[in-house]
């Protein structure tokens, strides 16, 4: 098993995949950035990814419809929801269509690195979990 947790980003905002790619390639994460769907859909056909996290809104394709896609091809894969309008029904509708969690935006990168060291664990990358907990910015 390959260990290193591999993340897409996909948020049709670059500056956010800009900021999270570092942010979670430094507790041993390999990530790859879309700022479209249909090409990180693309990707996501081609390569199975351990963890995905994709905005909500967005041109074209939503995020549910991208939970929808992943999950449909690779069902371990923990997904994980970001949106600046969050509301509890889009959560509620995120999780019962299989998200593994829902942050809302604005969020600090830390955030997000303890929600993918959660999803580490659950997949058995005990490793990635640690390394989180040993970073502070």
């Amino acid at each position: 098993m390959n260990d290193r947790l591999q993340v897409l980003v996909l948020d049709d905002e670059p500056i956010v995949g800009k900021r999270l790619q570092p942010a979670l390639a430094k507790v041993g994460c390999d990530v790859e950035v879309f700022d479209a769907p249909r090409p990180a859909l693309e990707r996501v056909a081609a390569k199975r990814f351990n963890v995905v996290v994709t905005d909500i809104r967005m041109d074209d394709v939503d995020g549910i419809e991208v939970l929808e896609k992943v999950l449909e091809q690779w069902p371990e894969t923990k997904v994980i929801m970001i949106t600046g309008y969050a509301t509890v029904e889009l959560a509620r509708e995120a999780m019962a269509k299989g998200a593994f969690d829902f942050i809302a935006k604005p969020f600090k990168p830390q955030e997000l690195r303890d929600v993918i060291a959660k999803a580490a664990e659950a997949l058995g990358f005990a490793a990635i979990s640690r390394a989180v907990e040993g970073v502070t910015s």
